[in-house]
């Protein structure tokens, strides 16, 4: 008996099948395979018999060819050849240049290439689809389904979420597209997700070269490694003891170290100097990730793994964790990203696969919106608007007439708050980054109803527009002239810092040598593994003390408030001072304090004005901060902001000292990081 699957919804003039027989049925039916019934699906119990190709590589006209077997799904371009798990919608083969696999045989075909989360309880769950659907076919184009839905009814012990994973395969491209679409309907019990995520396991023969910027790249430690390594303070980081390569003896492996702000994690991965291959995500768009600009998240680590991670609490937190009550709607659209792949020929020259990745991600970002994905949820170029407009800043103590805005990072979010955006994990957020004079264009964006916020480098506070922006279908929106005033109540008598949202500015030490990651020696020094340690070591005695006017905070403010450990094994809280002179004091003003933390993990800060033993501190954080931004080398997390009135009759004329007291203290992890201290004078 013939089996043939059936397809719907297609155009008669692309409906050609093709049937492909194994070698047994050939030889009783051999005089059929003269028919005109082949063509671009194949149906077969064993895709290796197929014709897919193993020498069309690389041809030009091949065409996209699309075969479904009973337990799998077979994308071909000529180029490229994907096999999917059916129903499952599993990446478990990516066939490329002559390696037969890209992905590592040593996981189950579930676990090569799939979409996760952790949700409720932090229990991690593998999407996995029960349902598989061809959306849309051509010589052009392959696009298809694999969903998983979630039935109320059922006993099913996963999320209560829908989600419809798509792959794109497109002719002549050196790769494949994937999204996927996560829905929620009304009556569904509440549920929390913490994580979601598309994860690729590569062949640890093959790729042992890293790359995620151009500074930080390099040969990496395998798996094997790490498991012969010694285990540091927690599981991600290990110390490299008996290393297969030499070269890393004695070095530190740590994912987070690796890990990338929003707006530059566009594009990385790995490239196998053996076979010539690279293999890159890149993410075109950040329209669909969570926390701004800024969010930190894991790219690519040691396994050899590659994660494109769409929402997570990672650097951020509690905040960043998307929580549902029950009944409550909702759908998003993560994606598409693109897994590219290319190849040198001359070996020798396999790390120049970094500066083609870099071109594609480049052409990436300049289709977007893409216009070939068949879902209904996700919007064209022409369903979607823009909006354009010129930001400036009045300070009135610094400037009597606005100033350009210059760099600033504006966007459209959620309706919210000032600043709420960084807390904002279930709607869509558009961001881009304003010429020096100020002038902005935030283009592509979803229909739907948005306040437009703002931040400005080296300006301290947030910016929001208060009228509500409503995008339409090709609509564009020319704002009129915006001035930000930053928060302000007098003078500045001195400051700390930058307000740039980051604790990079100030003193980072060098990593103990036992602790080392050779490639952060010269560059993102907080990155390094065990600093925590090392402020305990340069202050073994007595806190750290900064003058002002004597001291520099890029050489004597340390980036990160930490605890001390004593030699009884306990910990102990710290207390910096600031120490600083007024010569004229005005007893019966108010003097304004501001402190900005760059990121706080379960810390407590207090201030006090000239009496370290005060009863009441004159602003306390409470506890703040789940970002564990210290253990997981950070120079931000969430962006902490207070302000405290001090009444002019705690001051002296002559020396004051202000003391901040991290209170806190069960490990080393619990601190702030800084990012911008101001004290300003009475208001004039």
């Amino acid at each position: 008996m013939i089996k043939l699957f059936r397809l719907e919804g297609f155009e008669a003039h692309h409906l050609k099948m093709e049937v492909v027989w194994t070698r047994q049925w050939a030889i009783f039916f051999g005089l059929l395979m003269i028919i005109p019934f082949f063509c671009s699906l194949s149906i077969a119990e064993n895709p290796d018999r197929n014709n897919i190709g193993e020498d069309r590589y690389d041809e030009p006209n091949h065409g996209v060819q699309l075969h479904v077997h009973d337990h799998q799904v077979v994308m071909d371009n000529g180029i490229v050849q994907l096999t999917l798990a059916k129903p499952e919608g599993s990446v478990t083969r990516i066939k490329y240049k002559g390696v037969d696999n890209l992905l590592s045989n040593r996981y189950r075909e579930n676990r090569r290439g799939y979409w996760d989360c952790v949700w409720q309880n932090n229990g991690q769950w593998v999407f996995l689809g029960t349902s598989f659907e061809v959306v849309h076919y051509n010589k052009s184009q392959v696009e298809v389904s694999f969903k998983r839905t979630w039935d109320p009814s059922s006993d099913d012990s996963g999320p209560p979420l829908s989600v419809d994973k798509r792959f794109i395969m497109l002719n002549g491209s050196s790769g494949f597209y994937a999204y996927a679409i996560y829905e929620r309907l009304e009556g569904w019990k509440g549920t929390s997700l913490w994580q979601t995520r598309l994860a690729f396991k590569l062949r640890e023969d093959l790729f042992h070269y890293m790359a995620v910027s151009d500074t930080r790249q390099r040969v990496m430690p395998t798996a094997d490694d790490r498991r012969r390594g010694e285990a540091l303070s927690y599981r991600e980081a290990v110390l490299l003891t008996n290393p297969a390569n030499p070269d890393l003896k004695g070095e530190v492996d740590d994912k987070y170290q690796y890990a990338c702000d929003s707006k530059d994690n566009k594009v990385h991965g790995w490239i196998s100097q053996k076979s010539g291959v690279g293999f890159w995500l890149i993410t075109p768009s950040d329209e669909f990730r969570i926390s701004g600009p800024l969010k930190q998240e894991l790219t690519s680590h040691v396994g050899p793994i590659s994660l494109s991670t769409f929402t997570s609490s990672h650097y951020v937190g509690k905040s960043g964790e998307e929580i549902f009550q029950d009944g409550e709607a909702w759908k998003k659209v993560f994606g598409p990203i693109f897994i590219y792949v290319n190849s040198v020929s001359d070996k020798k020259k396999a790390l120049s696969l970094w500066g083609d990745a870099k071109q594609q991600m480049l052409k990436e970002v300049e289709s977007w919106p893409y216009s070939f994905p068949h879902s209904r949820d996700f919007p064209k170029s022409h369903e979607r608007g823009s909006v354009t407009g010129h930001l400036l800043v009045l300070d009135r103590y610094i400037n009597q007439k606005p100033t350009p805005a210059s760099l600033a990072y504006v966007g459209l979010s959620v309706p919210g708050e000032a600043g709420s955006w960084q807390d904002e994990k279930k709607g869509y957020q558009f961001w881009t980054q304003a010429d020096e004079d100020g002038h902005f264009f935030i283009k592509a964006v979803r229909p739907g109803t948005y306040n437009l916020f703002a931040w400005v480098p080296g300006v301290l506070g947030d910016y929001k527009y208060n009228a509500i922006i409503t995008i339409k279908p090709g609509h564009k929106i020319k704002l009129r002239q915006l001035v930000f005033e930053p928060p302000r109540d007098g003078p500045t008598l001195w400051e700390i810092g930058i307000p740039d949202r980051t604790a990079a500015e100030f003193f980072i030490p060098d990593a103990d040598p036992k602790f080392v990651n050779k490639i952060l020696i010269k560059q993102d020094k907080f990155r390094q593994y065990g600093l925590w340690k090392r402020y305990e070591e340069i202050y073994p005695d007595q806190d750290l003390v900064y003058t002002v006017g004597e001291s520099d905070y890029r050489k004597d403010w340390f980036f990160a408030h930490l605890n001390r450990h004593g030699t009884d094994g306990k910990f102990r809280r710290t207390t910096w001072q600031i120490v600083f002179d007024l010569a004229v004091v005005e007893m019966a003003a108010t003097y304004k304090f501001r402190l900005v933390l760059a990121g706080a993990n379960f810390a407590e800060l207090q201030i006090r004005l000239n009496d370290p033993n005060a009863r009441g501190a004159l602003l306390s954080t409470h506890l703040i901060g789940r970002e564990n931004v210290i253990a997981r080398h950070g120079s931000h997390g969430r962006l902490w902001s207070f302000t405290a009135n001090m009444p002019g009759y705690l001051f002296v004329e002559g020396r004051n000292t202000i003391y901040l007291t991290q209170t806190r203290t069960s490990n080393y992890f619990q601190g702030v990081l800084y990012d911008y201290i101001r004290l300003e004078g009475p208001p004039q």
